[in-house]
């Protein structure tokens, strides 16, 4: 094992210079996958967790320029799903075997607090055996809090990039990196699983920007991270930008376990996308979840964070049994499981 592999599997960690050379080079690249899945191995062993995603909205308040749901998109077909079928979404889900359901959606106010916990509440009463995770943008403290004692334990909010200057290039004026960490913070105060995360390849990114992002992360200790390429939309403002680059991507799924070895890390839709076996190859060099779409099929495709994503025409049952036999090729296996986060193994 190289010295530096070494350094980074025994102590989780490595200097700023360290990870710059780990980072800017594919030499590494094998034997951090090879590290990698031995310490998801010893967490997790081969199981992979399911969890279905229901995006319940593509109504935005936000304008971020990376994304095709953003406000400014006006040829978007927008939709938000009724509390009756956010419930039809889980029984089929529960029926297949999921036991988290992500609720996903655009930062939309027709879905208040009110709403949210009712259907939380509900989603708690029926399926007493799962995990409820929210993915619904910045709130405030008390926001998160009713949505938590209603049932919710897991909240997904990627903080895209820890750094501020780089944070301004990709956001609007009225979004800040601070809020977004506080958010971030309030969750944890509050008692989730949290979830925090970046784009791999944004605009301007460097590799400066995606240490600052492990430092923050470091800082955080989320019990989820989610990285993926980012990927083009055309009706954004980065619509001209390449996407982001599958190898650098599952190299930082690889460091990301080696520094955070107890951590639930999913393989991307977007991963997927840009390659065709993207979520495979996530899976083999480290992560441990995959989120197929129980979504109803009439709304895949407009839910469009970025141009081309798969997975959009296929029912909740094709989609779960596609996946089963792709990952097991790779020799993993999908479970029936909760899924929480492990504790850390003391060295």
């Amino acid at each position: 094992m190289s010295e530096l592999v070494q350094k980074l599997f025994s102590e989780s960690d490595l200097t700023d210079i360290e990870f710059e050379r780990l980072l800017s080079s594919d030499i590494f690249d094998v034997e951090l996958r090879v590290v990698a899945d031995g310490v998801r191995r010893l967490y997790y062993g081969v199981d992979v967790y399911v969890r279905g995603l229901i995006e319940l909205s593509n109504y935005c308040r936000n304008d971020c320029f990376y994304c095709g749901i953003r406000r400014s998109n006006r040829e978007l077909e927008r939709y938000r799903l009724s509390r009756e079928e956010i419930l039809t979404c889980c029984g089929v889900g529960y029926e297949l075997g999921y036991r988290t359901f992500v609720l996903q959606g655009g930062e939309d106010n027709f879905y208040n607090d009110d709403t949210i916990c009712e259907i939380v509440a509900t989603i708690r009463k029926l399926y007493s055996d799962c995990a409820i995770t929210l993915s619904l943008g910045e709130k405030s403290y008390q926001s998160y809090k009713s949505f938590f004692d209603s049932g919710a334990n897991r909240y997904l909010l990627r903080h895209e990039t820890a750094d501020a200057e780089h944070y301004v290039k990709l956001h609007p004026a009225e979004m800040t990196i601070d809020n977004r960490k506080r958010c971030l913070f309030d969750l944890k105060q509050i008692g989730y699983q949290t979830g925090a995360g970046f784009m791999v390849g944004s605009p301007y990114q460097t590799v400066q920007n995606i240490i600052s992002d492990l430092r923050f992360l470091q800082e955080l200790q989320p019990a989820m991270i989610g990285i993926g390429p980012f990927i083009a939309h055309h009706q954004t403002p980065f619509q001209f930008f390449k996407n982001g680059d599958l190898k650098l991507t599952l190299r930082l799924i690889s460091v990301l376990r080696l520094i955070f070895p107890y951590a639930l890390i999913p393989a991307t839709t977007a991963l997927g996308t840009i390659d065709p076996y993207g979520r495979e190859l996530g899976i083999a060099a480290g992560a441990n979840v995959v989120m197929p779409n129980l979504s109803p099929v009439n709304v895949r495709k407009k839910y469009e964070l970025y141009d081309n994503k798969i997975c959009t025409g296929e029912e909740a049952a094709e989609c779960r049994h596609c996946l089963e036999k792709r990952i097991a090729s790779v020799g993993y296996k999908i479970v029936t499981d909760i899924g929480n986060v492990k504790e850390k193994i003391k060295k």
